[in-house]
């Protein structure tokens, strides 16, 4: 028997917000802007993102540790957030999250029919998140309306340690009975989503234009011209393969090409 996996790709894992659901992975982001708001230290949409990808407790240490935003809370309170702080502050976020996540539940467009031909070829799909088991049900009963079933789901809440810990997709191969993980592609749209991946050393796919990397809605991402919005998916997409993804992709519409493509690199010998 071969020691070196050379079949097919059998699961795909992905991330929810930005990636399969919520064009633009707004709902997060809108939410981390308004706790810290209502502590009187106002962030910037691009603050709140930038720590995305990490469970959401480790999100808002990120954020309180993020230089402008300690000074401005230094200022503010006249001393740094202790760990009884964060726990408060998380379970405010969790409260303004599970109110507004209904309002993001749409699919993105693709996610669908691209689960469709996954299935086509036998190929599993498991969702993960940095949300807690309560937002991701949320999430799922709503994106279930609109018909994205996943035949898996887990957050960080189920795992010892969230992103870039590889736990999740492990999580996901031992449940849906898949292995090595030369057989899984990863697929996210934001750097601790592919840092995941590369410590899971799965095949490992970076989404650029409908998450965070973007950061912009569907309307907007149609109003800004194309010329404007290349030159930012570029940089998001050298970005993530810097951090581990072996490749780039607009939307998860697009990654039945890296199915084709990882399964030739299989077939001759190469491992992820």
């Amino acid at each position: 028997m071969s020691s070196v996996y050379n079949g097919p790709i059998r699961l795909v894992v992905t991330d929810l917000a930005g990636t399969a659901v919520d064009y633009g992975s707004c709902a997060p982001a809108g939410a981390f802007a308004e706790l810290f708001e209502c502590h009187g230290v106002p962030i910037t949409s691009a603050e709140a993102r930038a720590p995305m990808g990490l469970q959401k407790r480790d999100h808002i240490v990120a954020l309180t540790e993020t230089p402008r935003i300690a000074e401005a809370w230094m200022a503010k309170h006249g001393s740094a957030p202790d760990e009884s702080l964060i726990d408060n502050m998380y379970q405010e976020f969790v409260s303004i999250q599970v109110e507004c996540l209904p309002n993001f539940d749409n699919v993105i467009p693709g996610v669908l029919e691209t689960i469709e031909a996954f299935h086509a070829r036998d190929i599993l799909v498991a969702a993960t998140t940095g949300y807690n088991r309560e937002m991701l049900e949320v999430v799922l009963a709503g994106a279930a309306k609109h018909g994205f079933q996943p035949d898996f789901s887990c957050c960080a809440e189920d795992v010892p340690q969230g992103r870039p810990a590889p736990w999740m997709i492990y999580r996901s191969m031992e449940a849906l009975g898949v292995f090595p993980a030369a057989a899984v592609m990863n697929l996210g749209d934001t750097l601790p989503d592919v840092e995941s991946g590369y410590n899971a050393r799965t095949w490992n796919v970076g989404v650029t234009r409908t998450g965070n990397m973007l950061g912009l809605d569907l309307d907007s991402a149609k109003d800004m011209p194309e010329e404007k919005i290349q030159p930012l998916l570029e940089e998001a997409s050298a970005r993530m393969q810097k951090h581990g993804a072996h490749t780039a992709i607009e939307a998860f519409a697009d990654c039945l090409s890296c199915i084709d493509d990882f399964e030739s690199r299989l077939a001759a010998g190469e491992q992820p």
